[in-house]
């Protein structure tokens, strides 16, 4: 009979995971993975079928993460506006807090190894603050432009924001607000 499985063994693989992607990258054995979970590696292997489950499950976790920061206490009544601001503040925040799964995240994002599936199931998680953006591009600047072009500019900015943010923390909130109004400005 199959022991039960641990949530807390779970998270501990998905936090090394997220360790060694960011230190040796997507080629790190699955046994340095298991070794910095303090687990072995079959263990591992109880709880991600292959490396490339555990990449994908990765993936979803922090893209879920990352997301669910970014729309906590999401005001739904508020102007666009104020709605904008707190998706770029939870998001800015959140990767500055975290910047090893900034790191790992950026990674598995143009890994091969990323399903149509997974991608799929993260276009969901993301879902709200797209139709954010969307509904903002329509209204702006941009509105003639495809998100092709739009999303890469948008993905730029708030990578400059968060570099900015996390190499100088004391001031991280002006910067995280002057990231905010550029946004603003090129998109609305």
């Amino acid at each position: 009979m199959a022991r039960p499985k641990s949530n807390d063994k779970r998270r501990a693989i998905l936090d090394a995971a997220t360790r060694v992607i960011v230190a040796q990258g997507l080629s790190a054995p699955t046994a340095t993975i298991a070794r910095e979970a303090g687990i072995s590696t079959g263990s591992l292997f109880t709880y991600f079928e292959t490396k490339t489950d555990l990449l994908n499950q990765l993936y979803l976790e922090l893209k879920g993460e990352m997301t669910a920061a970014a729309l906590a206490d999401f005001p739904e009544k508020a102007a666009l506006r104020k709605q904008a601001a707190h998706v770029w503040s939870g998001w800015m925040k959140w990767a500055a807090a975290h910047p090893d799964k900034r790191r790992a995240l950026a990674v598995l994002g143009v890994a091969d190894e990323i399903t149509p599936q997974t991608r799929a199931a993260t276009q969901k998680l993301i879902a709200r603050p797209a139709a954010l953006i969307e509904q903002l591009r329509g209204k702006g600047r941009l509105s003639d432009a495809p998100m092709s072009f739009v999303g890469p500019i948008i993905t730029s900015l708030a990578e400059t924001t968060m570099d900015v943010m996390i190499s100088d923390p004391a001031r991280a909130e002006e910067h995280c607000t002057a990231g905010f109004e550029t946004f603003w400005r090129v998109l609305a």
